[in-house]
């Protein structure tokens, strides 16, 4: 069966934002509470984030050209990171309007109807999250990731602020509605700042998780039997495409055939342990001195 293409799950991502923005604010207009502003102000960043992966994911998802020839697969790091930038306005802008309330205390109204209708919005997030959150980790995508933790912390804010909102509406305490508007923006601030963090390290080339890294070396030192070893493993990872790269020491006596079709082998076997990975790797004689000391990123000149 085929896969549906990321940015189809992009795209519900923007419809389910359009929907739970569109209910948040019916709620705050009903309630006047600063805790549900809160909330659809992260709504709409939502919208915002969904807008930019959906866009990201249709970049990513171009075939490799001249100009790009391991594909365009990074541009998904920069959904994330500006997912986790728009993260932090929310954030700012819900600290605002909380410090504001403060110095002007309002009366909740219509809680019941304002409550139940940021119920519905929260119950939409947090399906759309989770089927986000299952593609994204299934086909290595951080744009959909990124959607996902941003929606579900939406979800987890509006758990918050509604029975807390229910609380003052209950007990008269307007301190309260404004006090929950700085913690879910100190909250967020968290979630934004792991986004930013996570797009940096992936723009700057780190490496593969250490489980991926065991099963490639455990995969590499099979081939030890047959007096092959191996140095200048360096591993990637850009969004859903992983990259590794490494230098095959093999007898000198053999063949140029038979050493690659050697290469081919392992190379292939390396794919099967660790789906999507693509395999670069170059031999060298084992009994040429220079091999040993080829290790470094950039190759040394040879010492006159």
């Amino acid at each position: 069966m085929k896969q549906r293409p990321l940015t189809y799950f992009a795209r519900i991502s923007v419809v389910a934002a359009v929907i739970t923005f569109v209910l948040k604010l019916i709620a705050w207009r009903l309630t006047g509470s600063v805790g549900l502003l809160s909330d659809a102000l992260e709504s709409l960043v939502n919208l915002a984030a969904a807008c930019v992966a959906l866009g990201s994911l249709a970049v990513a998802a171009r075939p490799a050209d001249d100009d790009h020839a391991f594909g365009h697969s990074k541009a998904e790091y920069f959904a994330a990171g500006i997912e986790g930038a728009l993260i932090l306005l929310a954030a700012a802008a819900i600290g605002w309007s909380a410090v504001d309330r403060f110095a002007t205390p309002q009366p909740i109204s219509q809680p019941s109807a304002g409550l139940a209708i940021a119920a519905i919005a929260a119950g939409v997030n947090f399906a759309v999250a989770r089927v986000l959150l299952r593609v994204g980790r299934r086909r290595n995508s951080i744009a959909l990731e990124a959607d996902a933790k941003h929606l579900l912390t939406d979800v987890w804010t509006s758990v918050a602020v509604i029975p807390a909102v229910a609380l003052v509406a209950f007990t008269g305490w307007l301190w309260l509605d404004p006090l929950i508007g700085v913690l879910l923006a100190l909250h967020i601030v968290a979630t934004g700042v792991s986004l930013v963090r996570e797009s940096m390290l992936g723009l700057m080339d780190t490496g593969l998780p250490p489980a991926q890294l065991e099963i490639i070396r455990a995969t590499l030192a099979k081939y030890a039997e047959q007096g092959v070893q191996y140095h200048a493993l360096r591993t990637r990872r850009a969004a859903a495409r992983q990259f590794m790269s490494v230098h095959l020491l093999m007898p000198g006596t053999w063949t140029i055939a038979r050493g690659h079709d050697l290469a081919e082998q392992l190379e292939c076997e390396l794919q099967r342990t660790v789906p999507g990975l693509i395999v670069l790797t170059h031999m060298e004689p084992d009994d040429d001195p220079s091999s040993w000391k080829d290790v470094e990123l950039e190759r040394q000149e040879p010492a006159e």
